[in-house]
């Protein structure tokens, strides 16, 4: 099944979560909220007409990542002052370092695990924006380059500091270039989880932790001093629970079927509903053991990239497709009924 490539304005921080901070009485909380909204609105608008950037020629994929860092300088120009190429020395910018390594821990866990050459399969050049704009409280993949702010330092620290997040934002090219699930209702929710999935994977894989030693959260390490009661954007172990706080609000995330919700907000609800598939991932990894990436994780990318993954799939036709991956990968053995019954576990139908 081949697909039209309509990139889209993927952000790791929830519309949900910005809206909140808006509203916030405090200056210094409300002020790079509504800058950020307004600044994601409109490229969210653009993003519909811009056109992708060509991949490499094939048979060119290089086993090495070609990752360049460029400094925008607190400006909004693309992509900037170019400050580091590949092969070249560490910067002496912490944050260009840490874009530089989560770059290459994306690309190496892609080849090493998948045998895909870069997010497109065919050697893309990975290229990363720092130090964007003015206490920009979000990183982005815009369809064809990664971009990051460095947060207010209040709610929000410099957004290269979790590794799930790059690899996060990364995926959703991955996704581009294969399934090119559509940002919308159940198949950008879809969209969403398989992010946050692959994102927790390259950490765990870089970090060399099995699905126990595994925290299962994305963007651990993000949250400022203000921010009392949170671990996290998101757990995939427990959906619902990576933050109860005063000034980021209640994680809205379902884990099960019986508590989906049905909004017209954030394309259908495209952040919150994941928490339901994240939460299949995980049962079923947990249930499996072991390295995540080793089984289930082979599952989930050969369903995303298999060709038959419609771009407008719902939960229970993706469902149905990883259990035929289990099969086909593993015939009819423990992996084929831990997928179907990590499914039944958050109430949506595999067979």
């Amino acid at each position: 099944m081949s697909h039209a490539i309509h990139p889209v304005f993927c952000t790791i921080v929830p519309p949900h979560i910005l809206d909140r901070l808006a509203q916030s009485e405090d200056p210094m909380v409300f002020e790079p909220a509504r800058r950020t909204l307004e600044h994601d609105n409109v490229l969210r608008t653009r993003r519909r007409v811009t056109t992708l950037r060509t991949a490499a020629p094939a048979g060119s994929a290089s086993d090495k990542p070609q990752c360049t860092i460029y400094d925008a300088g607190h400006r909004e120009t693309m992509p900037g002052h170019k400050v580091r190429a590949e092969g070249d020395a560490p910067s002496k910018d912490a944050t260009v370092n840490r874009a530089d390594a989560g770059l290459s821990a994306t690309f190496d866990f892609y080849l090493k695990v998948f045998g895909r050459h870069s997010i497109d399969g065919s050697g893309l050049p990975l290229d990363a924006t720092v130090h964007y704009s003015d206490k920009y409280g979000n990183a982005f993949w815009d369809g064809s380059q990664m971009v990051f702010g460095d947060g207010d330092g209040n709610v929000f620290l410099d957004f290269t500091i979790s590794v799930d997040v790059i690899g996060h934002e990364l995926t959703h090219g991955v996704t581009q270039y294969t399934a090119n699930l559509e940002y919308y209702g159940q198949s950008g929710a879809l969209n969403e989880s398989v992010a946050d999935v692959f994102g927790s994977l390259i950490k765990q894989y870089a970090l060399g932790q099995s699905v126990e030693e595994a925290d299962w959260l994305i963007g651990a390490g993000l949250l400022g001093p203000n921010v009392n009661q949170g671990e996290a954007l998101r757990s995939l172990k427990a959906p619902g629970t990576a933050y109860d706080d005063d000034v980021l609000g209640k994680d809205p995330q379902p884990a099960t079927m019986d508590d989906y919700v049905r909004t017209s907000r954030d394309n259908g609800g495209v952040h919150i509903n994941s928490g339901i598939p994240n939460h299949a991932f995980y049962r079923l990894a947990t249930d499996l053991g072991g390295n995540a990436w080793e089984r289930a994780g082979k599952i989930w990318y050969a369903t995303l990239t298999g060709g038959e993954l419609a771009s407008d799939a719902d939960f229970a036709a993706f469902a149905r497709l990883t259990a035929a991956s289990a099969r086909t990968l593993f015939g009819e053995g423990d992996e084929l009924q831990a997928v179907l019954k990590a499914w039944s576990s958050v109430g949506v139908p595999a067979s």
